[in-house]
């Protein structure tokens, strides 16, 4: 891979090969950072080429991937997931300017599909047949759906407090799934221990540093989608601290090839039940402490976050905001978005809108301001709490009195 200088430890700095079964740092464990050969980057693209290519995936950025091609197998396609303009859900939050970027549309409904297409190519290059990790719910099911276009086996390990919506979809591509009685830490315990004892490649993200690689590739698309011309915000939810890593990733990098000329802040929101990251970013230390998982957002309820340095450090790096929201915001922010963009998220999906909306009202953002929030899954991934938070629709006998009685009894408009 010309356009990669190697693998770096962001504890102690150590340096080694990008090989693709590299995990974390052989010297002290810490995990490892891919770093890019940025004149090489310049040399063979342009945002003007890139503008014109017509691959419409995540593998259109080829040139800041660590991959030598994106494998000789089927893929689903993953990216290349709109970017909305949300003029009316900005009025309500109070910002003047509000894009959604919806990750939702993603083949298994979620942002990690970025990750989980990363690994099943670094996997095959590495000439492994099974990929395993531990999840929450949506690495799981990305991880299975991507792992079985490409003819992989996979062995999947998640709380049993996960989703059903999440289950079905694992069964549903032939994952060996595995449900852990306890909670995300005991989980990714186990799923690490079985995959050091039988070889399997290990897609856990906080362990394999090139999946932070595959998700940044929802900040080079919003870049483009914008012309390159950055927002003041991107708004992320937070749960073990890949994600928000990959985002900045990606924005550093493209700062660094000179794509883009400033940087925007983030935006990090966690639920307030479970907020480790955010109460140590907020304190200005790396030193987290674990936390109870007491939200219903399961794709963020991460008390033990496995890469809180890369996240923390990216808060700071981008004189970030840190912001904490309670079940009932999130549950709002999902009613919002669905009523005034048209876009349905989870509850870990509509957090970082969630976040958007406080950090307006506490006034740690301002109301001026430009602002880009990802949803990273889609509600069909959890429509127990998608009714929770929209309520019951009417029932009625097919009768028009009753039709009537109901609109007048909940106050609906006729017309």
């Amino acid at each position: 891979m010309k356009n990669v200088l190697g693998a770096r430890c962001t504890l102690c700095g150590h340096m080694i090969p990008a090989t693709p079964d590299i995990t974390v740092c052989p010297e002290c464990g810490g995990i490892l950072d891919i770093e890019y050969d940025y004149d090489y980057i310049k040399n063979h693209l342009t945002k003007y080429e890139l503008m014109d290519r017509t691959e419409r995936s995540m593998w259109r950025y080829m040139e800041f991937l660590p991959v030598e091609g994106p494998g000789s197998t089927k893929k689903l396609r993953v990216g290349a997931s709109p970017i909305y303009k949300a003029d009316r859900l900005a009025e309500i939050l109070g910002i003047q300017t509000l894009y959604i970027k919806d990750d939702g549309i993603n083949p298994t409904s979620s942002l990690k599909d970025r990750a989980s297409a990363m690994a099943v190519v670094k996997a095959e290059e590495a000439g492994n047949t099974t990929i395993a990790c531990s999840s929450t719910g949506n690495a799981a099911s990305s991880l299975a759906g991507n792992a079985a276009c490409a003819g992989l086996s996979t062995y999947i390990f998640v709380p049993s407090r996960a989703p059903k919506g999440k289950v079905a979809q694992l069964m549903m591509f032939g994952a060996n799934v595995i449900l852990v009685e306890g909670s995300y830490e005991d989980t990714f315990r186990i799923s690490a221990e079985a995959i050091d004892r039988f070889g399997w490649y290990n897609r856990n993200a906080a362990i394999n540093p090139y999946l932070m690689e595959g998700k940044k590739t929802v900040s080079l698309e919003i870049a483009e989608q914008l012309n390159f011309k950055m927002p003041d915000y991107v708004a992320i939810s937070v749960g073990d601290g890949c994600t928000i890593a990959g985002v900045w990733k990606g924005l550093k990098d493209l700062y660094a090839a000179s794509f883009i000329d400033r940087l925007p802040r983030l935006i990090s929101t966690q639920a307030s039940g479970c907020c480790p990251i955010n109460t140590a970013a907020a304190a200005h230390t790396l030193d987290w402490k674990p936390q109870e998982e007491n939200t219903i957002a399961d794709s963020i309820a991460v008390g033990v976050p496995r890469n809180p340095v890369k996240a923390i450090r990216a808060i700071e790096e981008s004189n970030g905001v840190t912001v904490n929201v309670s079940d009932e915001e999130i549950m709002e922010a999902m009613r919002l978005l669905g009523r005034y963009a048209g876009v349905f998220a989870e509850p870990a999906g509509a957090t970082g809108t969630a976040g958007v909306k406080k950090a307006v009202e506490l006034g740690l953002i301002e109301k001026d301001a430009s602002v880009v929030s990802v949803v990273t899954g889609n509600g069909l991934k959890d429509v127990a709490n998608a009714i929770k938070a929209a309520g019951e629709p009417i029932s009625i006998k097919p009768d028009m009195n009753e039709l009537l009685d109901s609109f007048e009894r909940l106050g609906k408009p006729l017309a």
